[in-house]
């Protein structure tokens, strides 16, 4: 197996630099490739013990800010104002 070959015509762009890029053919990190892992702080996991807790309670997080946008963002009805005569 040759590893240069003239004939071959490299489709790359110059700026594209895989040079610093590592895969993983064995091990752990394997398995959680593409997968993203946050971490919670202990008082927050004490709360939420599972990812479906956790996501059961961003969905509601994300569903209430995004009604509270949407209500703060209509116009409010007309009514008429009354005028307090002792004021003026």
């Amino acid at each position: 197996m040759q590893k240069d070959n003239p004939e071959l015509e490299d489709e790359l762009r110059p700026e594209y630099d895989l040079k610093g890029l590592s895969v993983r053919k064995l091990g752990t990190g394997r398995k959680s490739f593409g997968r993203m892992v946050i971490r919670l702080e202990p008082d927050v996991a004490e709360m939420l013990p599972s990812a479906a807790a956790v996501n059961e309670a961003l969905r509601f997080l994300i569903r209430v800010t995004q009604e509270r946008q949407s209500s703060a963002s209509k116009p409010l009805p007309n009514k008429p104002v009354k005028v307090d005569q002792r004021l003026s």
